[in-house]
């Protein structure tokens, strides 16, 4: 599962986004240990931030909204004691700095010379990402990684404006947001900002992270981390899929603690075997040779009969009242009422497509 980033050769394609877990050495150590390729760290800013009470709730399994903000620590912290202790313990460390240009100048040169591998640049503004970027490509060698917002009123276009301006890689993406969550029994907001809104992370944004992926793979060769939305192993098989070139997790590490990565690493290096591949690069993208899906080509629907359980699911959710069980107990399908929308199938692992 080695794989390589930009002449570094990481231990496995695993990128830890930055969050929490990232939080300083001893936390980018312990992911590392646990067989991550890369960890980015905190988001690194001038002024320390002061975050509220309350600032990351669970939502949904695999799913987190949080209010937080960028590193609590100030950036000289970083500079002469948490790189250097990450360095040193052989992490391949990513900085993630923000949010202005003015917070770039004042550290990029100094997370180079302290041996971060890359530089992600990461704003709340579209408009403010390029002259960091500007600036941070004049000042330094190693490569420089933008980190993208779903929430971009333009996503493409600003990625392309991007890579104009000289963007090494991407990070895609950052969370979705504003979100909101009440506590029924207060009528209070459940996170402690003072507005009371949070940004969504984890399992529930994948499909909307998927997307992105595969559209900035349609426009750009450039190395993309896909990041979004991975709560198992079959997760960063999609976001390959898709096109990314690393898989990037932040929220599963955060709620299954870093003994996640060690098991998708063997999770994913099992599938790979077992489907035949000597590596990623051989699924990457791979949806791309699907697009765009052929259209009025039909279908039908068969069933492994002799392994159905008779839990009906498939009669419960036809909206049209297409499915139904048999006197001899087997499942039935009215062809005449079914619209072929394909649901039954996703829900049921008997159920499967024949192309006709």
């Amino acid at each position: 599962m080695k794989t390589t980033f930009f002449g570094h050769t990481l231990q496995s394609p695993i990128i830890i986004g930055s969050g929490p877990m990232s939080y300083g050495a001893a936390g980018m150590i312990r992911l590392y240990r646990a067989g991550a390729g890369a960890v980015v760290t905190k988001t690194i800013n001038r002024n320390a931030a002061q975050n509220p009470d309350r600032h990351m709730v669970q939502y949904g399994a695999g799913t987190l909204i949080n209010c937080e903000k960028w590193s609590d620590y100030p950036m000289e912290r970083w500079l002469e004691r948490e790189i250097p202790a990450a360095v040193a313990a052989g992490v391949p460390c990513i900085a993630s700095v923000g949010h202005t240009v003015e917070d770039s100048r004042l550290c990029v040169e100094r997370l180079e010379e302290e041996g971060c591998i890359a530089i992600e640049l990461v704003s709340y503004d579209d408009a403010t990402v390029l002259p960091m970027l500007e600036d941070t490509k004049k000042r330094v060698k190693i490569p420089v990684i933008v980190k993208l917002t779903p929430n971009s009123p333009d996503f493409l276009a600003h990625a392309k404006r991007c890579i104009d301006a000289g963007a090494d890689a991407f990070t895609a993406c950052d969370s979705m947001g504003p979100a909101l969550q009440i506590d029924i029994e207060t009528g209070k907001p459940v996170l402690g900002g003072a507005d009371g809104y949070g940004w969504l992370s984890g399992g529930m944004i994948r499909p909307f992270t998927l997307q992105k992926i595969c559209a900035l793979r349609q426009q750009t060769d450039l190395p993309v981390i896909g990041l979004g939305g991975v709560a198992k192993w079959q997760d960063g098989i999609e976001m390959v899929m898709a096109g990314a070139d690393y898989i990037g997790v932040c929220s599963a590490v955060i709620l299954q603690g870093p003994a996640f990565i060690t098991r998708m690493n063997e999770q994913i290096d099992s599938y790979l075997t077992g489907h035949g591949y000597q590596s990623l690069s051989d699924i990457r993208g791979l949806v791309q040779k699907h697009l765009p899906v052929p259209q009025g080509q039909g279908y039908e629907m068969e069933i492994d009969a002799a392994h159905c359980t008779h839990c009906g699911r498939c009669v419960r959710v036809c909206p049209y009242q297409a499915r139904s069980f048999g006197e001899d107990g087997l499942p039935r399908i009215d062809q005449a009422a079914c619209r072929k929308c394909g649901l039954c199938v996703s829900i049921c692992k008997y159920l499967s497509i024949v192309q006709e």
